[in-house]
């Protein structure tokens, strides 16, 4: 039976709140919902009260914002953390390090979850694990709910709408491709790779979950998918496209959506994700460097968990997408999707933040899904009107 999540101390708890990424969610809260009559009930959490009482000081929240403590190693403190709360957000990876027993309790106790990972393995693992049993409780887990996977996942949502609108039926090839995009990856992100080829290497099965865009999609195979690993020019875009790095999760996600929605975009839809660089021989020469660096994407010193750009860097930075739906007619159409600030700080920060309030809105029934699937046009509208990220049909 599905837990009473009602009559909870907490609205929302953000979980590693002493973090980089975690205080720009709480620094959201303040600045989105501070001292609004429609402001949730949010509490900072995390290992230190210390720690946490210099974070409230900094951000300049209210000296009466609750804090909380809870432990990644200690399952009776995330059990007690999360019967408190309707909705947890954490921003505490490596999740396949530090993220199993956060899921477990949610599950347990019926209390709505969202993170940020890019970990397809460890994401499989849970599923396997704790599908049926957050079924049971009512607890709604929202996986990759920032730059990866949401502008991916429901860009292709909103494409697939429109192609409804206009043809009457779902496009069954579409590619995402990254036409600008100007930030820095998460040291967050970094672990999270290292964790998961480190994960990989120690467990040869995990390989087809990594390698398969149905990885996430248990019980389910589509068709063959393009790899997009291969620089090559695409005409549509008068550009030369190059493989992007975020990509081996977003299709997975992007899949799983379609999965758990009943299929509408089909059971024989084809996707894959790439980045654009220019026409001509610099554009392929461009696209080329590109490849190569998905060896090392981050450089000899890849960020640490907890460092971050700048206040102005984060102001600065931005992305723009655009998907591209065909069909084997000839017809198409494409959808944009535009953000403020660098993805994987400013943008992430705000999608994760504003996904925690969308799923204290949601009906949807319990168990592990996507931002797509859980939350749909709901959270497409929150990010337009809260998070500054443009959703829009082109052409």
């Amino acid at each position: 039976m599905a837990s009473d999540k009602g009559n909870r101390e907490f609205d929302i708890v953000i979980y590693g709140a002493t973090g980089y990424t975690g205080r720009l969610v709480a620094e959201h809260f303040l600045r989105e919902y501070g001292g609004k009559s429609d402001s949730p009930g949010w509490a900072m959490a995390g290992r230190s009260q210390g720690k946490l009482e210099e974070v409230r000081a900094l951000i300049g929240a209210p000296p009466q914002t609750p804090l909380a403590l809870a432990d990644a190693a200690d399952a009776a403190s995330l059990d007690a953390l999360c019967a408190r709360a309707r909705v947890v957000l954490t921003t505490v990876g490596p999740y396949q390090l530090y993220g199993s027993e956060l899921v477990a309790a949610c599950a347990r106790t019926g209390t709505d979850y969202a993170d940020l990972c890019g970990e397809p393995t460890w994401m499989r693992q849970m599923i396997d694990a704790h599908d049926e049993s957050a079924k049971a409780s009512g607890a709604r887990i929202c996986f990759s709910s920032g730059f990866d996977s949401i502008p991916f996942d429901l860009g292709v949502l909103m494409l697939q709408k429109e192609a409804a609108a206009r043809f009457g039926a779902p496009a069954p090839r579409v590619k995402g491709r990254v036409r600008a995009m100007k930030g820095t990856f998460s040291g967050g992100t970094a672990a999270s790779l290292t964790a998961t080829v480190k994960a990989v290497a120690a467990d040869h099965a995990l390989l087809k979950v990594m390698q398969s865009p149905f990885g996430l999609t248990p019980g389910f195979e589509g068709p063959n998918q393009p790899s997009g690993l291969m620089p090559h020019y695409e005409e549509e875009f008068g550009k030369w496209a190059a493989p992007f790095v975020m990509a081996t999760i977003n299709t997975k996600n992007v899949h799983r959506t379609n999965f758990l929605s009943g299929f509408p975009y089909g059971e024989d839809f084809r996707y894959d994700e790439m980045m654009l660089t220019s026409p001509g021989e610099a554009g392929k020469a461009a696209a080329e460097a590109v490849a190569g660096l998905l060896r090392n994407p981050f450089g000899a010193k890849p960020p640490k968990p907890g460092e971050g750009p700048s206040a102005e860097e984060r102001q600065n930075g931005h992305y723009d997408i655009v998907f591209r739906g065909e069909y084997p007619d000839g017809r198409s159409l494409s959808y944009g999707v535009k953000g403020r600030y660098d993805p994987g700080y400013g943008s992430t920060s705000r999608m994760l933040a504003e996904t925690g309030m969308a799923l204290l809105d949601s009906k949807a029934p319990g168990g592990i899904g996507t931002p797509g699937s859980l939350l749909g046009e709901a959270l497409v509208e929150r990010l337009r009107a809260r998070a500054e990220i443009a959703f829009a049909p082109e052409g």
